[in-house]
């Protein structure tokens, strides 16, 4: 069985950027374990996208506490069988998210209660992020139809870019690379999600690095 470089990878990328997709297909080709964010279990979601100001906290603090969760306990075994590990999220996405969507006094908070929470979280050996521009997103998200990502707006999904970017350029913890993955197709260009396989399977020093994805 090969060993690969990297035991726990995290899929990242704007809503409609295809972590989930990505996680999926791999699943298919490898013998890993499978972490699916469980998004659609937030009763909070649908309340939250029409008014965002009364349910940012409570849409992040469930996140966060049912993230955490899930994380632990997925990754608390670990299971001889399995290659390697992938998630679509990483517990990080809590804090970037909640940048964005809580005012600074309950930011503070949050802050608070996500470093109790997660201190002692697996870190990931490589966080490979899915950049697409937005209006890309914003096609993807329209494509797949749910009935509460409809009011999502161009303004939001800019925000959460800047979030990520704004971390990623200051992380010196783990690898993080970003793909430029912009009207590149995987999931129907095999040649595409080869070199994302290729991607996933070499060893990368901490901090941040690019990878344009040319369709030959």
């Amino acid at each position: 069985m090969k060993q690969f470089p990297n035991k726990y990878i995290c899929i990242e990328g704007n809503i409609g950027a295809g972590k989930s997709s990505l996680c999926q297909m791999l699943a298919l080709d490898y013998n890993c374990r499978v972490i699916l964010e469980e998004f659609a279990d937030n009763p909070f979601l649908e309340y939250f996208y029409k008014d965002p100001a009364r349910y940012g906290l409570t849409v992040e603090l469930f996140f966060l506490t049912e993230r955490q969760k899930q994380i632990q306990l997925e990754l608390s075994s670990n299971d001889l069988f399995y290659q390697f590990s992938i998630s679509d999220y990483t517990i990080l996405k809590s804090l970037l998210f909640a940048r964005i969507n809580l005012i600074s006094e309950e930011y503070k908070l949050f802050h608070k209660i996500y470093t109790a929470l997660t201190h002692s979280l697996q870190k990931p050996d490589l966080i490979l992020y899915l950049h697409r521009d937005v209006e890309q997103v914003q096609r993807n998200i329209e494509k797949r139809g749910r009935l509460f990502e409809a009011s999502i707006g161009n303004d939001y999904l800019d925000k959460i870019q800047e979030s990520y970017f704004y971390f990623f350029k200051n992380q010196t913890q783990f690898p993080i690379v970003v793909i430029d993955l912009n009207e590149q197709d995987f999931v129907k260009n095999p040649k595409i999600y080869q070199e994302l396989k290729n991607i996933m399977h070499r060893k990368y020093p901490p901090g941040l690095h690019h990878v344009k994805i040319i369709n030959s």
